[in-house]
């Protein structure tokens, strides 16, 4: 069940291509966009715990473990997916540990700090499944942490605990950078 070829934009696997599911599955982040999203967060790369919810082929994921991440965590529900994406983590080599279950169970039991946590939902993810899972995740957040959320840009910014640092609009998708509001 294999798609698109992806390939990881920088770090020590650079080039390296892995695979995207076959199918509407999954909707990878274009290399225009990860490129541009990782260089905006260089400095918080290294050494840096990450979650990658919604994980679908890993291209977030391993292309922080590729840029130095300290860890990652994937988690991903859909079994065809998980079988692509474990794929993937064991052909880039750089770790990272799957979890086969939905974001909403993971968030439920991980008692994890992460420095940078991506969410990004299927597109039909109906907005108030997305604002509770952003909130969800704020209580898994380290305190310097950042969030990224993925969304068609028509999508409505999440009402949401944490402060919006950031928004971009990259074609007909827009990503949002949220922090705790330590104040």
């Amino acid at each position: 069940m294999v798609g698109a070829v992806v390939r990881i934009i920088a770090g020590i696997k650079k080039s390296l291509r892995i695979d995207a599911p076959k199918g509407t599955v999954t909707r990878p982040m274009t290399d225009r966009m990860r490129e541009s999203l990782f260089s905006s967060l260089a400095s918080r790369i290294p050494q840096a715990r990450v979650a990658d919810l919604f994980a679908g082929s890993g291209s977030i994921g391993l292309e922080a473990l590729s840029r130095g991440a300290e860890s990652v965590v994937f988690v991903e529900a859909n079994r065809d997916v998980v079988r692509v994406l474990r794929s993937n983590v064991e052909r880039i080599g750089l770790g990272g540990s799957i979890v086969a279950a939905t974001v909403e169970s993971f968030l439920s039991t991980t008692r994890d700090g992460y420095d940078l946590v991506f969410v990004d939902p299927p597109y039909p993810m109906e907005d108030p499944d997305v604002e509770r899972i952003v909130n969800q995740v704020a209580r898994i957040l380290a305190d310097d942490g950042l969030v990224i959320l993925h969304r068609r840009f028509d999508q409505p910014k999440p009402v949401t605990t944490l402060s919006i640092m950031h928004e971009r609009r990259y074609g007909d998708a827009v990503i949002w950078r949220f922090e705790k509001d330590n104040s």
